[in-house]
């Protein structure tokens, strides 16, 4: 696959990849926030109408 280095340590064991932004920058994105979804799967959400109030009260959305 172009685009796409894999980094070694000094016993030939893949550490760590380099990827050409240009070229797959749109698929590490995806990457990207699939692992973030999956830290925050434990988390307590946040009711959307708290959050519509917070955003009125600070006036960053108008009733």
């Amino acid at each position: 696959m172009t685009g796409v280095q894999f980094v070694t340590d000094s016993k030939g064991r893949k550490v760590a990849i380099l990827i050409d932004l240009k070229k797959h920058g749109a698929r590490l994105q995806d990457f990207w926030d699939g692992l973030v979804s999956e830290s925050r799967r434990g988390e307590v959400g946040i009711p959307l109408e708290k959050v519509k109030a917070d955003l009125v009260k600070h006036g960053r959305l108008s009733e």
